[in-house]
């Protein structure tokens, strides 16, 4: 027979197995084929040639940055997910956190001989979701980028642009192309085709992904849901400025991340904002409406206990003992009482 604090479910496993790993493993796939693959052809959007906003010097390989693509993927996956063990192991020694969260959360019995501790529950709930956005904002990145294609600042420099290609698209013979030629080189001609670059093909298609920016929206999502995840859940009364210059820091980081992206010219302003508009709203919404603030399951409950429980030592007390609290009607008309009497003596 389950105890109070125990609850018997006989679903939580199989719906785990069958329905909630499906929908993970069918996440990272996808974004793997939008990642690696040509799954699907990025838009080819024209350009105006001697584009000023397109002329930035080539910044060389992602390798070759501040921040490798390896080394910021690593950190962006691996410190929420390190942030959130130690945070809900350390919760858990703790007596007065560990009493809490069992008023929140109930072990799971399933069958006779499976136990779902709320540690171990609470541990892949919110880095199960973590790593479902994580997935999720890279497939709506590249998504974004696919349909879009827009240029990176270093576009035309990768490019290449044959001039004569581009006047002889156009129709009316030579003194006509002649005229296209000079106003391609002046920058009033705005090319359309895709075929008249002469640079790198694998390159031209990396300059062709910009907005938006897929490693500032990374940064920002980590950033929040981790943000969200400390100011919900770590409850500390030794220090009030721990949680506000962690959230700050990763914050900042996060943005940091953008901001190098535009320095190193390899997106423009619009790129790193859009990506921190998508990053942020994928973590939102996964904080509110699917781990609801980080809270347990069963918290409404538990506030329900707590308030029983604040409200049971009051039941045995007669009601004379509580306090009187004389309302301003009845003061008014004491006053007015006392001034007749006054009169009438």
């Amino acid at each position: 027979m389950a105890s109070n604090n125990t609850l018997r479910s006989y679903s939580i496993i199989p719906c785990f197995i069958f329905v909630e790993l499906v929908i993970m493993a069918a996440t990272v796939l996808l974004a793997y084929y939008l990642e690696c693959s040509d799954l699907l052809s990025v838009h080819v959007q024209g350009f105006f040639c001697d584009d000023a906003q397109l002329m930035k010097p080539y910044p060389g390989a992602e390798e070759a940055g501040l921040l490798p693509p390896t080394i910021l993927y690593c950190v962006l996956a691996a410190a929420p997910a390190a942030t959130i063990f130690v945070g809900e192991v350390s919760m858990y020694v703790m007596r007065s956190t560990r009493e809490a969260l069992l008023l929140q959360e109930k072990t799971i019995v399933t069958g006779d001989c499976c136990y779902l501790n709320p540690l171990v529950r609470r541990i892949v709930r919110f880095v199960g979701v973590f790593a479902f956005g994580l997935f999720a904002t890279d497939i709506f990145v590249n998504a974004g980028q696919v349909v879009t294609g827009g240029l990176s600042p270093y576009f035309l420099s990768i490019c290449k642009p044959n001039y004569t290609a581009v006047a002889a698209t156009t129709s009316g013979g030579a003194a006509a192309s002649l005229a296209a030629a000079a106003d391609c080189r002046l920058g009033r001609l705005f090319v359309a085709s895709g075929n008249v670059c002469t640079g790198n093909p694998a390159l031209v298609a990396a300059a062709r992904r910009s907005f938006p920016s897929k490693d500032a929206s990374l940064s920002l999502y980590s950033a929040v849901y981790l943000t969200m995840y400390i100011t919900s859940t770590i409850k500390t009364k030794s220090s009030r400025l721990a949680k506000p210059v962690l959230c700050l820091g990763t914050l900042c980081s996060a943005f940091l991340t953008g901001l190098n992206r535009v320095s190193e010219y390899r997106n423009h302003c619009s790129d790193v904002v859009a990506g921190f508009i998508l990053g942020s709203a994928v973590a939102l919404f996964l904080g509110v409406c699917v781990v609801n603030n980080f809270r347990g399951v069963h918290s409404g409950a538990a506030a329900a206990a707590a308030s029983r429980q604040k409200a049971e030592p009051y039941r045995g007390l007669p009601l004379m003992t509580f306090p009187r609290v004389e309302s301003p009607l009845e003061t008014l008309s004491a006053q007015n009482h006392s001034a007749s009497m006054t009169e009438v003596t």
